[in-house]
């Protein structure tokens, strides 16, 4: 069977179709990748690179700037991971920049993010330089420290309701206060008690000082009195001039 030339055009026409969106494709993850555009690289050392993988982004204020090229473990405590980025941000970045380790989004992939600097130096960075790194927060410690806070606050929490639930059926001193209208009274009529009390104290003492006046003012009495007042007046100026006191009969 013969080939038409309709047939011939419609395959070339897939054909070059076909051939155009791989190019495009290769063109967009290369830039994407920065394979097509002028680039040099640095490093950072982490201590955990926390779910790092190679072809990660790269940001810079926001920015995506380049790809993680690298990650290799160096000892039991170092990892270095190695970037590549775009010429164009060399200008920017300084050699006091830092690097660390971020989400893109709460669940998205990890990323490295480079903070500017400048602040303790103004020289830019180089290729090859290594800048330093921000180790990032250990989340499974966080989560642990988080589940013993729940576990205490749970424990916490059946312990006052275990004593709420001994109150509210009356066990206990203060279950008992609470739930006997017997002791309630008792503690009402104590109450009451020691406010009359207090009343006929003040009374007596108010007494008292009533008769003690009228005893001053009592004729057969005030000639006591008047010496007695007159003894402390004397008592009082010797006292002050420094005279030993009179011998007591």
């Amino acid at each position: 069977m013969k080939t038409t030339s309709g047939q011939k055009i419609k395959i070339g026409l897939f054909t070059f179709i076909g051939l155009l969106v791989l190019v495009l494709a290769v063109f967009f993850i290369g830039n994407q990748k920065n394979y097509f555009s002028s680039t040099f690289n640095i490093y950072g050392k982490f201590k955990n690179v926390n779910g790092l993988q190679v072809g990660n982004n790269v940001r810079f204020a926001g920015i995506n700037v380049g790809v993680v090229q690298a990650i290799n473990i160096e000892t039991d405590s170092s990892v270095r991971v190695d970037v590549t980025l775009n010429n164009s941000v060399k200008k920017f970045i300084k050699k006091d920049a830092k690097l660390s380790i971020g989400s893109d989004g709460l669940m998205g992939d990890k990323l490295i993010v480079i903070a500017p600097g400048g602040v303790t130096s103004t020289e830019q960075i180089q290729a090859g330089n290594q800048l330093a790194s921000v180790n990032p927060v250990d989340v499974d410690k966080i989560i642990a420290k988080l589940t013993k806070v729940i576990d205490n606050a749970e424990s916490l929490t059946g312990g006052l309701s275990e004593i709420v639930g001994k109150v509210n059926h009356g066990q206990g001193s203060i279950g008992r206060l609470l739930n006997s209208d017997k002791l309630s009274k008792d503690l009402e009529g104590t109450v009451k008690q020691a406010q009359t009390t207090m009343k006929n104290v003040h009374s007596t003492t108010t007494t008292l000082n009533t008769d003690l006046k009228a005893a001053q003012s009592n004729f057969l009495l005030k000639g006591f009195f008047r010496k007695k007042k007159k003894k402390a007046q004397q008592d009082s100026i010797k006292k002050a001039q420094g005279a030993p006191d009179a011998p007591k009969q």
